[in-house]
């Protein structure tokens, strides 16, 4: 949730370079603490073989604060990091430069291409060497890879696009709903340019895009219809306005990506979970249940791949858009690969429950003679929907932002993550709750997943996803994008040269009539 405030401060005061760099150095620190809480001797507690860890001997309060305060502070710096570091990646494309705005379309893949390698490397590399050899060691690697990056991100410092940052985005927008609601009986004129907008020259000289009054939203254009005041708290441009617009349109397909990210939050807990209780050895070798995020990764990595090189391409031949697809479809694709997934799922798990009772392993709970790769279809499956569906989520709210609230609509897609990781944590408990109390069995959702019914939650989660495909659908046909804003400086410069040759033309009229009066 920390995102949100991480982009205020770039949007607002600090810039996203300054913002990305200070959360970088508190997100190193949050590591660097993680890794001696697990490291020194008096920081963690003593081993224990016991296999009830009831009897083993309980961490200190120094212990948890250290362990849990370190936590707390990667999740700062993830805040301040996760929202700028791909804005300023993907402003380093000129928007007014063809070739750079074309490259600009596939940056997204990329960098997601690039962030789950990453994660290839976590889900195998680093959790072997946290089963096999130490805690220390599995989170020494990534706090120096983490050290060696900020390096290598400032050795291009002066290489890098700045933006400006352009004040507090909550604070504009709240000016232009409260403006909106104290003159909530003032008549929206029929004719957009007799409402409130600064000159274009203030636009130009700030490096601002002037943005042009919509219809959409109608009610907040109250806002800027021009009273006797100049308070801004009364009173606001129409750019102000539709920048606020852009903001809230966006919500309503935000929250439709609360569930599939809901489902994303499955893939390290229960569907990890149910690889515990499946047989994992090929030959000699044991595949550690966590590593079975390394098959979401690698169909993500293959998928964006195809999807860049080959599905963009062909796609782009049959409906002329740069894109291939528009964003919106593409997050629909990925919508609706979900209910495939949870679908699978569901008969994947009745399938290891039946062989469970076949083989009287409800009650004692072991491992069911069936192997782990059983699972990989819904790991892979869900590799495919991320590809299409989680990478067009950080492109729709970057790119539809406004210019100056960048890093607050890139926030929106891990503010999405970390509300789906609430949402599971609560669709657990309640369905868990209700089954036990209402249910003639003891619950879908038991620690012995053998007694348990995965099955029929899977099946509520295919019929949630159906609802909220629906749902996304209803708002995204409502939805207006923004216009591309190289059309928009494109305008400008037109109104900009049409307004220079009328002075042109003035200033020569008025010479002409001078000469002319002098002559007379």
């Amino acid at each position: 949730m920390t995102p949100i405030l991480g982009a205020y401060f770039a949007d607002a005061f600090l810039g996203r370079f300054w913002t990305f760099l200070i959360a970088s150095a508190i997100y190193l620190l949050g590591m660097s603490l993680l890794t001696l809480a697990v490291s020194i001797h008096g920081l963690k507690p003593p081993p224990c073989a016991n296999p009830n860890a009831a009897d083993c001997k309980k961490a200190s309060t120094l212990q948890l604060a250290v362990f849990f305060g370190a936590l707390y502070t990667l999740a700062v710096g993830t805040g301040g990091t996760k929202p700028n570091v791909s804005t300023i990646g993907a402003d380093q494309f000129d928007e007014f430069h063809p070739k750079e705005k074309s490259k600009k379309i596939s940056f997204f893949n990329w960098w997601m291409f690039s962030i789950f390698l990453g994660t290839l490397f976590a889900n195998t590399v680093l959790v072997y060497i946290q089963d096999n050899v130490g805690w220390s060691l599995g989170y020494g690697l990534p706090t120096l890879g983490l050290a060696i990056s900020i390096m290598i991100f400032l050795a291009g410092s002066s290489f890098y696009r700045h933006k400006k940052p352009r004040g507090s985005p909550f604070t504009r927008m709240a000016r232009v709903i409260i403006a909106a609601l104290r003159k909530w009986k003032v008549q929206v004129p029929s004719d957009p340019k007799e409402l409130y907008e600064l000159d274009l020259g203030e636009y130009t000289k700030n490096g601002k895009i002037r943005i042009d009054s919509t219809p959409s939203l109608r009610f907040l254009n109250k806002a800027c219809v021009k009273v006797d005041t100049t308070d801004p708290w009364m009173l606001c441009s129409v750019t102000q306005v539709e920048e606020t617009k852009q903001m809230l349109r966006m919500i309503p397909i935000l929250i439709a990506t609360f569930l599939p990210s809901t489902m994303i939050a499955q893939i390290n807990t229960l569907f990890v979970k149910q690889g515990t209780t499946l047989k994992r050895n090929i030959g000699n070798f044991s595949i550690p249940p966590a590593s079975l995020g390394a098959f979401v990764t690698i169909s993500l990595l293959v998928s964006v791949v195809l999807y860049d090189r080959f599905f963009m391409k062909a796609a782009k031949r049959l409906t002329k858009n740069p894109r291939g697809i528009n964003i919106l479809q593409r997050m629909g694709i990925g919508m609706a690969f979900h209910v495939v997934i949870m679908l699978v799922a569901s008969f994947v798990e009745r399938h290891r429950l039946s062989v469970a009772r076949d083989h009287g392993l409800v009650e004692n709970g072991k491992q069911v003679p069936l192997s782990i790769l059983i699972l990989l279809p819904q790991f892979i499956l869900m590799g495919t929907a991320d590809a299409f569906l989680e990478v067009a989520k950080i492109e729709f709210f970057y790119d539809q932002a406004p210019e100056g609230m960048k890093s607050l609509g890139t926030s929106y897609s891990m503010t999405s993550l970390g509300v789906g990781n609430f949402f599971s944590s609560f669709l657990l408990s309640t369905v868990s709750h209700i089954t036990k109390k209402h249910g003639n069995h003891r619950g879908w959702i038991l620690n012995n997943l053998n007694a348990s019914h995965l099955d029929y939650y899977y099946a509520f989660f295919a019929i949630l996803n159906l609802l909220n495909f629906i749902f996304f659908l209803f708002v995204s046909k409502f939805y207006v994008y923004k216009a591309e804003v190289s059309d928009s400086l494109a305008v400008l410069r037109q109104e900009l040269e049409i307004g220079s040759r009328h002075r042109v033309t003035n200033s020569q009229e008025a010479s002409t009539n001078t000469q002319v009066n002098g002559s007379t």
